[in-house]
């Protein structure tokens, strides 16, 4: 009963090494900034999100501070407006 039990334990472990491996690809091949188009007008305006703005943003949230730490990005979200937005749509903004 013991070693089945062991057998067991080393199948999970191991289905969730998987797993998580998987969900880590999947996460970096998702960052994408020009998902967040829909969000431009309220990033460079003080008009609100829109609900796909909020949508994205949320969806884009484990890429920001990648988009932070960009260059080319870092005038769109790093600013009060792209605080303003993610305190609208509930994404807590975060010092990278």
């Amino acid at each position: 009963m013991m070693r089945v039990s062991f057998v067991a334990l080393c199948v999970v472990a191991l289905a969730v090494v998987i797993f998580s491996s998987e969900t880590r690809t999947a996460e970096a091949k998702t960052c994408n900034p020009m998902k967040l188009l829909p969000c431009m007008s309220a990033l460079t305006s003080s008009s609100p999100p829109s609900t796909s703005c909020c949508s994205r943003l949320k969806e884009q949230q484990p890429c920001l501070c990648g988009y932070i730490k960009n260059p080319a990005l870092k005038q769109y979200v790093d600013n009060p407006n792209a605080k303003r937005v993610a305190s609208t749509c509930g994404v807590p903004y975060r010092k990278c």
